[in-house]
């Protein structure tokens, strides 16, 4: 048998995964109206990127890098530069990650107590004084800016309305869906899923242990008891957030008392995808061909 059948057979799986990965993705594209030029640049950088790390992580150094380069990601060595170019003056270009205020005021109002009651329910606050407020709820996310203008921007995004009478506010949304700000919404997109696809590559690449990465299947459903399954799902997801919210805080209050390095961050998520059973399957994906090979010329 030939040796690389076994390594090929890997490379088709992958690349079978890889196109139900792709197709909701192309969809969003096309969509949007962003073409296939774009999306292969940023491929191709990736590809760059990533070989550039696998070499770092490997101790290679020197001009001999460009050569490995290309030969991981079969680009050409001249391809390799102007890609690495590109890809450093992206990553200088890009603004630094904004906080969102807004976000975290809303995660710690459905999580933390007293903000909750005991069905695990926001509660409604008033605007000012001592605990639970809506004041003293921002004053615990930021001192910088004054809570009347996180109030404002609450607002402004439709997650709160405030009843002026009566000093009160009231949580409009539970979850933060910024709906008319597009590049907010991609921005989630890009960052939740980028979460669970590295957790997920990085378990197939490891021992499958390295990050919590699991989901549960049902079928024979009706459209009915997929409505009753939605609202299953949000309970089950506030009972998350209730419940290892004020824990993980707990673990950042210890860490900070205790002086240690609090330099890494944890990402959380749970989703839900419904379809018909009798869905078409995404297309397999082209069978893999065998690397060519080439005399290569000697190194400059």
């Amino acid at each position: 048998m030939d040796s690389s059948q076994p390594f090929q057979a890997e490379q088709q799986a992958l690349l079978s995964a890889i196109s139900e990965l792709l197709a909701p993705l192309a969809a969003l594209c096309i969509a949007r109206g962003v073409t296939i030029q774009p999306m292969e640049e940023l491929l191709r950088q990736a590809f760059v990127v990533a070989a550039r790390q696998a070499c770092a992580d490997a101790g290679a150094q020197g001009d001999r890098v460009t050569s490995r380069i290309s030969t991981m990601t079969g680009l050409t060595r001249r391809e390799v530069t102007r890609l690495a170019l590109a890809a450093r003056a992206a990553e200088e270009a890009a603004p630094p990650a904004a906080r969102s205020l807004a976000t975290e005021l809303l995660t710690r109002w459905v999580s933390q107590r007293p903000y909750i009651d005991a069905r695990g329910r926001p509660r409604k606050l008033s605007r000012l004084g001592p605990a639970p407020s809506f004041e003293s709820l921002a004053a615990s996310i930021t001192r910088d800016v004054h809570p009347r203008s996180v109030l404002a921007e609450m607002e402004r995004l439709g997650l709160v309305t405030v009843d002026a009478a009566r000093g009160r506010v009231t949580l409009l949304a539970e979850s933060f869906v910024p709906r008319t700000d597009w590049p907010r919404m991609v921005g989630f997109l890009g960052a939740n899923v980028g979460a669970h696809l590295r957790a997920a590559a990085a378990n197939v690449m490891g021992t499958g242990s390295e990050h919590f990465e699991q989901a549960l299947m049902a079928d024979e459903l009706s459209v009915e008891s997929l409505a009753h399954a939605r609202r299953l799902i949000a309970d089950e997801w506030r009972h998350l957030m209730t419940t290892l919210g004020p824990q993980l805080q707990a673990l950042m209050d210890e860490d900070q008392a205790a002086g240690r390095p609090q330099d890494q961050a944890l990402r959380l998520g749970l989703y839900s995808w419904m379809q018909p059973m009798d869905a078409p399957a995404p297309a397999p994906a082209a069978p893999v061909a065998p690397p060519k090979r080439t005399k290569r010329k000697p190194l400059p």
